[in-house]
């Protein structure tokens, strides 16, 4: 497994990617907001995200998002191919985007808002605590990207402070960067992320 930041070369995915989302909000039965080809694309050119291959194929994705000036940075975006789930590809993901967060943005707060369990577990590993929506950005460009979402309707009524989803925050600029992914998340395979 090879899990690297994604570059202007890997943009010939997005389509994919984006076609994996869908596929994925439809499985799990949960709110998933719906992402376009081009902002993914321009994440790549960025060098804000994160790809992973397994034996050169394209195995999962996850990106970076700035608010505020930098002051809030979400990881968002986690994909992970349906055939390669349950082997740990989706936590070494997240820790790889954790890390470039980390690296790029050093003085933000990290967040998200997700409903997977999955990805729950992760973040708490990661050091993220859960937290009420108001101490989550307050950018209009953030929770705007939730109207593709099924739930948005339950979002609104609650006037942006609860959903269905979880907050999560890590807010803690001393904690020391986790250490690279350096086991195997797939039976066969070796891990290596770069950045």
């Amino acid at each position: 497994m090879t899990i690297r930041v994604a570059t202007a070369a890997d943009t010939h995915y997005a389509d994919l990617l984006c076609q994996w989302y869908i596929e994925s909000a439809k499985q799990r039965g949960t709110g998933i907001a719906k992402r376009d080809p081009e902002y993914v694309r321009e994440k790549m050119r960025q060098g804000n995200s994160v790809i992973a291959f397994v034996d050169d194929e394209l195995a999962g994705f996850c990106y970076i998002e700035t608010f505020e000036g930098g002051k809030f940075v979400a990881n968002s975006g986690l994909v992970v191919n349906t055939e390669l789930r349950k082997h740990g590809l989706g936590r070494a993901i997240k820790r790889a985007v954790f890390r470039l967060s980390r690296t790029k943005y050093p003085n933000a707060k990290i967040f998200g808002i997700t409903t997977s369990l999955a990805v729950m577990k992760i973040n708490s590993d990661l050091g993220y605590k859960p937290v009420t929506f108001s101490e989550l950005t307050t950018s209009e460009d953030f929770w705007k990207g939730c109207k593709s979402c099924k739930n948005f309707g339950i979002l609104m009524e609650n006037e942006r402070k609860m959903c269905l989803c979880t907050g999560m925050v890590f807010d803690d600029l001393t904690a020391p960067l986790p250490a690279e992914e350096t086991e195997s998340a797939t039976p066969s395979t070796t891990s290596t992320i770069s950045e």
